[in-house]
This record gives C-alpha cells, structure tokens and sequence, in this order.
C-alpha cells in the first residue's frame, strides 16, 4: 500500500534538503541536480504523487510495468516524462521506444541499433544515456568504461537518438565505509569518463545519472546531474 502523500512531501522534502546540502558542499547549484523519483513496483499514484509534487520525471525498471502504470495516471499530470532505468532487453526495445520519453540504461552496440531503428521508424529522436560500469562490478549492467567511446560513436551516428550523457550504478560493498569508498570511486570514473568523451567527440554530454539515497552525496560530489531515488520516497517496495 502506498504511503499517504503527506508522508511523501515529508520525505520528498528531506531529499530535496539532502540534494541541497550536498550541492553546497561541492559548491554547486541545488538547481544543477535533478531528482528522478522511482516508481518502480509502487501503484500508479506515486507517479501522481511525483507529478503532484512537482517532480518532472519518474523513472521505471521494467518496460511492462512502466507502460501499464503511465496509461493509469492522471490525464491532469500528462507532461510527465517516463524514464527507462531498468536493463532494457533488444525484444522490448520497440516498446521502450514507444512508451518512454528517456532511456537511460543503453549499453550495447546491438541495443542502440534496435532503439535507433524504431525510434527514426516513428520519425521520433529519443534521448538516452549510455550505462557504463564505471565501478568494474561483474553483478552490474553497463557498457566496459573500455568500450565507451565506440559505443559512443555507434549512438552518435543513429539518427533516431540523441545522446545526453552516461549513467552508472556503483557496487554495494561488505561494509558502510566500504560501499562509501566504492561509490566515490565509481562516480570519479564516470565523470573523468564523461569529460574525455565529450571533449574527443565535441558533443555536449550533460547528464550524469548517479546516485541513489544512500550514496547521492558523494555522487552530487563527483558531478551528478541526476540522483535516482525510488524506497526513501515512497517507503517500502511491495514484493516483487
């Protein structure tokens, strides 16, 4: 059951008050980092509760889930934008093209030429960010950091996409200190990444889509642009 959207304004706050802090402290603008609100598994109202709120985006993991949950909500919060963030197979691509205004989760050369074929079939440009696993974590999706500038290249060269930047997920590790030491590092090689990219390619690359709740301060740190929080909005997922 969905937490009531008084409880949600109180924890939207809070983030928004965490994002800020964080921005302070990097020396950045709080407006520089957007909050990417995760619906996934909650009903179709919390992507109401983030449009009510203000929220610009929600963010799903599955292409199903996330098509079903858009025709339920609200026609008053039709500007909503729909974000995929979940590994994205090449069967539902067609999908994912259809229904999301985002995807943020391309890490492959056979992806991009699935999305970029449906997408320019549609006459539509659809913006993406290319996963990198900038954390080396063989249980990650993502691109090998290795690997980025060719997939780049592929991307840039489909017409039906356009390329707004990169996003990676960093490891969990065997202790808090730990996991804190791998999210620095994670989000410092995207960044550097990002930069080299975007300065050999001459293309803008403005997104950078990192950080969770528990680690969106040090992501905010290294440069993030996005911040995906999804259980300290919303409260507790349902089972899956």
């Amino acid at each position: 059951m969905l937490i009531p959207y008084e409880e949600f304004t109180r924890r939207a706050d809070a983030i928004r008050a965490q994002i800020a802090a964080a921005c302070k402290a990097a020396g950045r603008k709080a407006s520089a980092v957007e909050l990417l609100a995760v619906t996934k598994t909650h009903p179709a109202a919390a992507a109401d509760y983030a449009a009510r709120y203000g929220l610009r985006r929600v963010g799903e993991n599955r292409v199903q889930e996330g098509m079903e949950k858009r025709a339920q909500t609200s026609s008053e919060y039709a500007a909503l934008q729909w974000e995929l963030i979940g590994h994205l197979q090449t069967n539902k691509a067609k999908l994912a093209v259809q229904h999301f205004d985002r995807v943020q989760s391309v890490d492959s050369d056979k992806l991009l030429n699935h999305l970029g074929t449906f997408a320019t079939e549609r006459g539509k440009t659809l913006p993406i960010l290319l996963q990198i696993n900038a954390g080396n974590d063989p249980a990650k999706f993502g691109a090998e950091p290795a690997d980025a500038a060719r997939l780049l290249e592929t991307a840039l060269a489909k017409k039906g996409l356009r390329v707004d930047g990169l996003m990676t997920i960093a490891p969990l590790g065997a202790t808090p200190a730990e996991t804190a030491v791998h999210a620095q590092r994670t989000f410092a090689n995207l960044r550097t990444l990002r930069d080299e990219l975007a300065a050999r390619f001459r293309v803008p690359l403005p997104e950078l889509s990192m950080g969770m709740t528990g680690d969106l301060t040090h992501a905010i740190a290294a440069g993030s642009t996005i911040v995906r929080v999804g259980t300290a909005l919303f409260g507790s997922r349902p089972a899956e």
